[in-house]
C-alpha cells in the first residue's frame, strides 16, 4: 500500500513539473544552491520528479515490482517483534535512501551552478538491494530479459555504477545508484544484526 502511495505521488509531482518546468528548477537537486543558499528540502523533494515519462515510467515500475515485498518483510520483521513498526521502517528506508544517496553529489558538484539532478534512482536502487539482501538467489531480470541471481545482479550493478560514477560520460547520477544501492542493503543489518546470518544462510554459505 505505501509502495502505491509513493509511486502515485511520485507520479502527480512529475507530470505537474513536465507541465510546469519552474517546479523542476526550484525542487531539483542543485548541490550549489543547497550550499550556498541552505535549500536543504532539495536532498529529498528532487526524488519526486523525473527528466522525462520514459524515467519516471522505469523508476516507478521497479519501486512497484520490489516495493511490496520489503513492505511484506518488514511487516513479518514487526509481527516477529523485531521492528515496532513495518511501514514505518519501509518510509524510513525510502527517506533515508533519498538523502544517502544524494550525499556525495551534493559534496561532489557544490561549486558547480549549473549541475542539476532529479529522479528516485537512489531510493529506488535501496529498496532492490534490500530485496537482494532477503531474497539473493532468487532472479532479477539484467536490462529486463536475462534471468540471473540477485546477488550477482547486484555485484555488476555496482561495479558498473562505480565505474560509471568515475567516468561521468552522461547525464545519469550513477553515484546516487550506487550509495543509494549500499544503503538498501545495509539498512536491514541496521535493523536487526542477526539478519546478516540470515542473508549468509540464503546463500548457502553457512
Amino acid at each position: 500500500m505505501i509502495t502505491l502511495i509513493i509511486v502515485i505521488i511520485t507520479v502527480l509531482t512529475s507530470v505537474a513539473a513536465f507541465r510546469q518546468r519552474e517546479l523542476f528548477y526550484k525542487f531539483d537537486l542543485a548541490p550549489a544552491r543547497i550550499v550556498n543558499k541552505r535549500e536543504y528540502y532539495r536532498i529529498f523533494t528532487h526524488a519526486f520528479l523525473h527528466a522525462d515519462y520514459f524515467h519516471l515510467g522505469i523508476n516507478m515500475l521497479v519501486l512497484y515490482s520490489f516495493g511490496h515485498y520489503i513492505e511484506q518483510v518488514f511487516s513479518e520483521m514487526e509481527a516477529a517483534g523485531l521492528v515496532f513498526s513495518g511501514p514505518f521502517y519501509f518510509i524510513l528506508l525510502y527517506v533515508a535512501s533519498i538523502a544517502l544517496a544524494s550525499v556525495n553529489t551534493v559534496f561532489r558538484y557544490r561549486d558547480n551552478e549549473a549541475y542539476s539532478a532529479v529522479g528516485a534512482s537512489g531510493a529506488v536502487s535501496a529498496i532492490v538491494f534490500s530485496y537482494i539482501f532477503f531474497a539473493p538467489l532468487e532472479k532479477i531480470y539484467f536490462y529486463m530479459v536475462l534471468p540471473i541471481p540477485g546477488i550477482v545482479f547486484g555485484v555488476l550493478y555496482l561495479i558498473y555504477s562505480s565505474y560509471m560514477s568515475r567516468r561521468s560520460s552522461d547525464n545519469i547520477n550513477h553515484s546516487a545508484h550506487f550509495w543509494g544501492a549500499v544503503v538498501g542493503f545495509v539498512f536491514p543489518i541496521l535493523l536487526e544484526p542477526s539478519l546478516f546470518l540470515v542473508f549468509l544462510e540464503n546463500l548457502r554459505l553457512r
